[in-house]
Formats: C-alpha cells, sequence, structure tokens
C-alpha cells in the first residue's frame, strides 16, 4: 500500500486552501497512493482568532467536512484529514480536530489535540491553549495497512500518548511545526516514535513563509519502523510517497521484538 504525505504553506482563506489540497490529493492519487495525510490547520493559517472560531464546523456539517469525504470518495482511498476547527464546549474556544475518511467518504475516525502548544522566545511567542479546547481520548482505527494512531503536532513531544495507543502499525502526525522548534527536533522526535513504536510514521507538515509572515519548518516525511526516512520534502508544496511494506514491519518487530520486550506497559 502506498502511502502519500501532502506538504502545504496554507493561508487565512478556507477556499483557496482547499483548491490546493484538492490539487495535491489528486496528485498523490495519480502517484498510486492509497492513503493521504494533511498537514495540521489544512483549511486556514495565520486567520486571527475571531475567523478561526467563525470557520468552526458541528461535526458531521460543514464545506472542510464535506470536501474531505467528497475527496476521498471520489479518489477512493482513505484520506486524513490534517486538522481542522470544530466547536467545542466552551463558546470561545475551538477543538483541533483530525478526521478520518474511508474511500467510501464515510468518517471512520475523529480525535482531538490532546497536547497544546506553547512557546515563548523573543518575539516569537504561542498559546494555544487561549483558543483551543483539549481533547482527552486517545484514538486508533482501523485500515488496510492494521491499526493507525492519531495525532497532531505539538503532541509528538510526549511518547506517552503513542504507547497508549498500543501496538500500532500506523503513525500520522498533522504539523505545524515552527521553524524554531523544527529545525531543533522535528527529525529527531519523529525518528525515535518510529523506532519505539517499530513502525511507519507519516508526518505531513506545513512548509515555508505564510502570509501572515509565520515561518513554519516543513520537512514532511515518511519513515519506516526501523527509522529510515523513506521520501522526504524540505520546504514548499509538494507530495512525498512511500510504500507501506508488512513484511519488513514483521521482520524487524521479529529480529528485534522490542515490544514484546516491554516490562512497565500500562504504567507509562
Amino acid at each position: 500500500m502506498k502511502l502519500a504525505a501532502l506538504q502545504m504553506i496554507s493561508g487565512p482563506a478556507v477556499g483557496p486552501n482547499l483548491d490546493t489540497a484538492a490539487r495535491l490529493i489528486n496528485e498523490a492519487a495519480t502517484a498510486g497512493a492509497q492513503l493521504i495525510v494533511l498537514p495540521e490547520y489544512f483549511p486556514l493559517i495565520g486567520a486571527s482568532d475571531a475567523e478561526r472560531l467563525a470557520a468552526r464546523e458541528m461535526i458531521g456539517h460543514g464545506p472542510i467536512q464535506d470536501f474531505l469525504s467528497t475527496m476521498a470518495r471520489q479518489q477512493g482511498l482513505w484520506l486524513v484529514g490534517g486538522s481542522l476547527p470544530l466547536v467545542s464546549n466552551n463558546p470561545d474556544k475551538m477543538r483541533n480536530t483530525c478526521l478520518v475518511f474511508d474511500p467510501q467518504g464515510e468518517r471512520v475516525a475523529r480525535y482531538d489535540k490532546i497536547h497544546l502548544f506553547g512557546f515563548h522566545k523573543e518575539d516569537e511567542h504561542y498559546d494555544e491553549a487561549a483558543t483551543i479546547e483539549a481533547g482527552d481520548e486517545v484514538v486508533t482505527c482501523n485500515t488496510p495497512c492494521g491499526r493507525m494512531g492519531l495525532s497532531i503536532c505539538y503532541d509528538l513531544r510526549f511518547a506517552e500518548l503513542y504507547r497508549r495507543m498500543g501496538e500500532v502499525n500506523l503513525i500520522v502526525v498533522p504539523a505545524a511545526f515552527t521553524e524554531t522548534t523544527g529545525r531543533a527536533h522535528w527529525e529527531i522526535l519523529l525518528r525515535a516514535r518510529a523506532i519505539e513504536n517499530q513502525c511507519y510514521v507519516v508526518a505531513a507538515a506545513q512548509g515555508g513563509r505564510h502570509p501572515n509572515g509565520r515561518m513554519t519548518h516543513g520537512n514532511s516525511m515518511i519513515i519506516d519502523p526501523w527509522g529510515e526516512i523513506l521520501a522526504r520534502i524540505d520546504k514548499g508544496e509538494g507530495v512525498v510517497t512511500a510504500d507501506f511494506d508488512p513484511r519488513r514491519l514483521a521482520s524487524i518487530r521479529t529480529r528485534l521484538p522490542a515490544l514484546q520486550h516491554r516490562t512497565l506497559q500500562g504504567k507509562s
């Protein structure tokens, strides 16, 4: 099965971002991808807090969700919808949510980002908790690759989240890592998650200079269970693909049965 990670440089308007996402999804499908991952905030990034809240959708209803369902059904593939804003229990906040659609266009999983990014350095400041309501549920779903674990961006720093997923064959990480933190930690953390969980990792990122001046790190990549980077793009829009090989996954887990050697299960 061929996997794909899409890299975007989304702006603050939903319409043009959906057009770009559609073009990249079609490109990945033409290349043979059967499971595609979009980046975090693919429908809008750099919008004001009020604009992001205005773009919130009710689960099951809205143009962004309709777009994801339609693209999955038209192309006949699995589509991991990066993240989009959904309504929350707090009227002044939103949920940063990743939805998964199957080849029939049916939503099969929902994950609300648990860990909310906060970073302060000189003139660079981020505080997601100010406008986002955190999720509290670890989510996996069944795919043709086996069980797939869902996470979003800052979650990558918390190894215990992935341990609580149990044994998964694939982890997806839609992200919008800043250039500052991404340059220092992105690749290291991604490869660590692949190695310690002995699974494939598909990381789809925002990558470049956004209209509001924000710089995201990019470097979308696909990593195998040995921690080897199979495909990668630095900055700019694009598509990376690689094959999910169940025989390689099984071979690595047989030769180095680290998952079976864990002695602190349930105490992460």
